[in-house]
């Protein structure tokens, strides 16, 4: 069996004052693939609904490769689908991070006057497995076969039955799973059990893995997290993107924090934002104590200032799991199966990242939705110096503001990353 890389997709003074407007020139972005051990989540949300749309790296062959998800109800068949795996990318695009710039005017020249602020815009179940199982004191409540998954939802009335029965099954469990499977059985959870059915993979012709996504309703608005700490060498990096008709979605259980954004830096940042942004990252999570969801990006999907990408269309943004009839879908749909009879509603995304171990994340992570709309993303800021020659006492002025400026941009660059300073300000002498 060859080795290949899979992806499943399942389960941040007056010369400075304009630089509060979000605008500018964007140039590059922070996005996921800058962490190692990354998971991404897509979790779109209205009502008691959820549709899932997660994913996750994996390497190796693809006859060892399982998933257990555990989820609060049993999903029918026609609440699971493969997914396109370019939604991830494009939400992960459009929400990263981003570094923008800005130039200098020629402080000479006349002050023209402020531009008016644009308005924001199932296949049936073999006896004999039936049997094993119910030896076990598990139950299986389905099972299905969707694209080159085989999908099994599993109940259970004891965790060491269940654990008995996944390792009979050739399910390698980590040290400490059966305590925690039993966990999630006291709290009334079923189990989403996938593997690769790999005749049908290799008819479809290998490669990647499809996305698979899950419809459900249910009153619990969670991600289960901790299982995937079992088998983690340290670490790891999650990513959801929440999308809500209401405003922002938050974490209950743990606290919300916002990445430190609207800061002005260096120009050498620009050749070195991958860098720049992971210590960003890393220094904020230590500071709030690494047991909190930092908050990258929140705004209505109907624009972005600036933007990395174009916005995702309301074609996009229904692949990604948006069930309710979006506010700016333009056009009438093609069937009545299409969009949901009802009110137009918003779009409203939320990325938050996590970095996470048991220690620092004993629980699951629980979610709520608010009506906060107000927008926000992780920007960070360029100022191009004036190179032209010019000669006035505004210039005289600007050349004093400069060096405050520089200075300025090198203490904001040292406390954001931890950096040392001297090393900057010498870097930034030499980029002069």
């Amino acid at each position: 069996m060859r080795k290949t890389r899979l992806t499943w997709t399942v389960l941040g003074l007056a010369l400075t004052s304009s630089a509060a407007a979000f605008c500018g020139f964007f140039v590059a972005k922070a996005d996921s693939k800058l962490f190692n051990r990354t998971n991404q989540v897509i979790i779109a949300r209205d009502g008691n609904r959820s549709v899932f749309t997660m994913m996750n790296d994996y390497s190796g062959s693809v006859k060892d490769f399982a998933r257990i998800v555990p989820i609060p109800v049993v999903p029918k068949r026609e609440d699971i689908r493969i997914g396109d795996p370019s939604i991830v990318k494009k939400l992960d695009a459009y929400s990263a991070p981003r570094l923008v710039e800005y130039f200098d005017e020629n402080p000479c020249a006349p002050v023209p006057p402020p531009m008016p602020m644009a308005a924001p815009t199932s296949a049936p179940v073999e006896d004999r497995a039936a049997l094993r199982a119910q030896a076990q004191g598990v139950k299986i409540e389905a099972s299905y076969q969707v694209g080159e998954y085989d999908i099994l939802i599993l109940s259970a009335s004891q965790q060491s039955g269940l654990a008995a029965y996944l390792r009979g099954e050739g399910y390698k469990l980590p040290a400490g799973a059966d305590s925690m499977l039993g966990g999630y059985l006291k709290s009334g959870m079923k189990f989403f059990v996938v593997r690769v059915n790999v005749e049908r993979f290799e008819q479809a012709g290998g490669g990647f893995l499809n996305p698979i996504v899950l419809s459900y309703t249910s009153e619990k608005f969670m991600l289960p997290i901790r299982l995937g700490t079992l088998n983690s060498p340290g670490e790891q990096d999650l990513t959801v993107y929440l999308l809500s008709p209401q405003g922002r979605v938050e974490t209950s259980n743990y606290r919300t924090a916002s990445i430190p954004t609207n800061k002005e830096v260096p120009l050498l940042v620009k050749n070195q934002f991958a860098s720049f942004y992971r210590h960003v990252f890393r220094r904020a999570y230590e500071r709030e104590g690494k047991n909190v969801a930092l908050l990258e990006y929140a705004w209505n999907t109907n624009n972005c200032d600036p933007c990395s990408t174009e916005p995702p269309t309301p074609e996009e943004l229904k692949e990604a799991g948006v069930f309710w009839r979006q506010e700016d879908w333009g056009r009438a749909p093609a069937s009545s199966q299409d969009v949901p009879a009802g009110p137009a509603k918003p779009v409203y995304l939320t990325r938050l990242h996590v970095r996470y171990t048991a220690a620092t994340f004993p629980q699951d992570l629980h979610f709520k939705v608010t009506n906060n709309q107000t927008t926000f993303q992780g920007r960070y800021i360029l100022r191009h110096p004036y190179q032209g020659s010019a000669s006035c006492a505004a210039m005289t002025s600007y050349r004093a503001e400069l060096k405050r400026r520089n200075e300025a941009q090198a203490q904001t660059l040292a406390n954001l990353t931890g950096w040392d300073i001297t090393h900057i300000r010498q870097r930034m002498q030499g980029n002069q």
